[in-house]
């Protein structure tokens, strides 16, 4: 038998028989996101005629290249600051490295950084983009290991760890109602991160506190604002609101950040100066005596730990999903303030 008779074939090769680059056949191997059906079709009728053993069987045969792969939507974010110091110490003590993957602003979803992370071959990764399509992570969990951080989803090839936002917002706003506000505002992001059902944190904070007001009564007291994200954005939703004749006496940003800019525009109001604001996330910031922003602490060097463990598990075998939830807990602090009456107007 000639040696070229039992040379296997390489993706170099499958590339040139379906007339596509390499980093094409990469992603129909993967099932990445984008690939047309016509080029899948293609790619995989080659890869059956070459018996081409695909990009997760090269691995294996390999060996690991004890690394972990970490996509970050905001790395400005603080609260990701927490989850990677968990994440880290978590590894200390094993042989993995974790190399970060920042979401390109022009492709926020997320796709991009997680298939750059696989092209580079980690062992396995952790998604934190909520916008990726849950469909198109089970089928990447079929090639690599999956642990999605913050994402409620009810999956079954990939590992979820979650803070337990309903319960969160729900002492939240128990805190808010026993201090007397009856005209609580929440401010939160746009439409794509709180999709009814899509599981996402800022969908079911924005659904808790939709449910929190009902419960109470204060239906028509339902106030929802938007902004892109980020304290700039926060801080221009803030005086728009307050500029549409909207008087509410505590506000409920959907995360520090947001609060922190909540906070900023309100100095520009004398006359909004007294109301309350809390946050979500609690943030090292939000502890600062300048500050005192009430906010729900997640625990999130230990989500960051966590998701680690479970990666690690799956490396070492375990194919069951493991769906961990984190519970959260209210920090009070001087930004929320009992309700006041002062002649005849209400103010926090």
């Amino acid at each position: 038998m000639t040696p070229e008779a039992v040379k296997r074939a390489t993706i170099e090769d499958v590339a040139r028989r379906a007339g596509v680059s390499r980093a094409a056949v990469s992603k129909v191997i993967r099932g990445a996101y984008g690939v047309s059906a016509s080029m899948r079709e293609r790619v995989e009728a080659v890869i059956e005629e070459l018996d081409y053993r695909p990009l997760i069987s090269a691995r294996g045969m390999r060996g690991a290249t004890f690394t972990l792969g970490m996509e970050l939507p905001d790395i400005a974010n603080q609260f990701f600051a927490r989850i990677l110091s968990g994440a880290t110490t978590a590894l200390e003590t094993e042989p993995y490295q974790l190399v970060i993957a920042p979401v390109d602003p022009d492709h926020s979803e997320g796709y991009r950084a997680l298939e750059a992370l696989a092209d580079r071959q980690v062992d396995g990764l952790i998604a934190v983009s909520p916008r990726v399509d849950p469909r198109w992570l089970e089928e990447m969990s079929r090639r690599i290991p999956i642990v999605m951080l913050g994402r409620h989803d009810s999956s079954v090839g990939y590992d979820t760890v979650v803070g337990d936002d309903v319960s969160g917002v729900g002492m939240l706003m128990q805190h808010l109602l026993e201090l007397g506000h009856r005209e609580i505002a929440h401010l939160t992001l746009d439409d794509q991160h709180t999709r009814q059902g899509s599981g996402t944190p800022h969908s079911l904070r924005l659904a808790a506190y939709e449910a929190t007001m009902r419960e109470a009564g204060l239906e028509s007291s339902i106030q929802v604002a938007r902004c892109d994200g980020g304290e700039d954005s926060a801080h221009q939703a803030t005086l728009r609101l307050l500029a549409s004749g909207a008087r509410p006496t505590a506000i409920f940003a959907a995360h520090d950040e947001l609060a922190i800019g909540v906070l900023s525009a309100l100095t520009q109001r004398p006359d909004a100066s007294e109301i309350s604001v809390a946050g979500y996330d609690n943030i090292k910031q939000a502890g600062h005596p300048l500050i005192g922003l009430t906010s729900v602490d997640q625990p999130g060097e230990q989500m960051g730990a966590s998701v680690v463990s479970l990666l690690l598990e799956r490396l070492a075998g375990r194919t069951d999903a493991v769906h961990e939830v984190a519970t959260p807990r209210l920090v009070p602090r001087s930004s929320t303030r009992p309700r006041i009456r002062t002649k005849g107007v209400t103010r926090s």
